[in-house]
């Protein structure tokens, strides 16, 4: 959910649904969190698996969305913050991915970025605090479990239904493991000119707003409205249709969308702040989601 391009994915879960027992235990190293086919979804267990999702991250947004590196990310051709070595990260390998001499080389093809609160106190604060003014929604919240997202990317070859399925699948193993109350981060759209989004944004305004207990503000410096169309022009189911796909699935999970976009100069990105209470999570999402995953290519 969160600092990806909110183009190129799977939208909605197939209609059928399997019940699942809900998770409270912690997740292993080296658990396998779901299996679809070659793929499996699992935490990284190293640094040196952790290196393989920031290679995959540079290759998503520096190469492919036109990120700006500078000479250490440029050098090391990895996408690395400060924030990394305090996150647990979330992958999607292909056990089935070949190398060009047409060699078996299980590959990372997509991730996650996870950040609990207590690691938050670690690392001093929060990712999405860069951009937008989130104490407020921390005090009002005081108590519960919070999930921070970022870093989200999937590799072109296998931007699809079924990576983006066993991510959330992952990811809900790890919600419920760690009894998350609310996660939030920062999505985005592609390139710097909001107005590109102008429908997009206004619609989040307009009919997808959080609401006075989770509204979250975009920093003063960097707020750009989002209402740039009156609610009174606009076909809400028209451009409920125009969003991005994973927009729409965030949307479908039970998401909500803060106050103001934000120009992402360095990731080339209008940047906008969702926030998702892990209750307003529609319990066919959960069941499907949460059912085994272990089904043959």
């Amino acid at each position: 959910m969160w600092k990806a391009r909110a183009t190129g994915y799977a939208e909605d879960p197939p209609a059928h649904v399997t019940p699942a027992p809900r998770r409270t235990t912690p997740i292993l190293p080296m658990e396998s969190l779901g299996r679809l086919g070659t793929l499996e979804v699992r935490l990284t267990v190293d640094r040196r698996e952790m290196r393989k999702a920031q290679r995959l991250r540079y290759k998503v947004f520096f190469e492919e969305g036109g990120a700006i590196p500078d000479a250490r990310t440029a050098f090391t051709r990895r996408d690395a913050d400060r924030f990394d070595k305090y996150c647990d990260h979330l992958i999607v390998i292909d056990h089935g991915a070949m190398t060009k001499k047409g060699k078996l080389r299980p590959r990372v093809v997509g991730t996650y970025r996870l950040l609990r609160d207590e690691m938050a106190d670690r690392a001093g604060g929060y990712y999405a605090a860069g951009e937008y003014d989130i104490a407020p929604l921390l005090d009002r919240h005081r108590g519960q479990r919070i999930l921070e997202l970022g870093r989200s990317c999937v590799l072109a070859s296998h931007r699809g239904q079924r990576t983006l399925e066993l991510l959330w699948r992952g990811l809900l193993a790890y919600i419920r493991a760690h009894r998350i109350d609310v996660m939030f981060g920062c999505a985005s759209f592609p390139g710097v000119r909001p107005a590109d989004h102008a429908e997009a944004l206004s619609y989040l305004a307009h009919f997808a707003s959080a609401g006075d207990m989770w509204s979250v503000r975009a920093r003063p410096e960097l707020y750009v409205p989002m209402a740039m169309l009156p609610r009174e022009s606009m076909d809400e189911k028209k451009s409920r249709a125009a969003l991005a796909p994973l927009v729409k699935g965030y949307l479908r999970l039970g998401a909500r969308f803060g106050d103001g976009a934000v120009v992402d100069d360095k990731f080339n990105t209008t940047d906008v702040f969702v926030v998702m209470p892990v209750a307003r999570i529609e319990s066919r999402y959960l069941e499907f989601l949460g059912r085994e995953t272990r089904q043959a290519a």
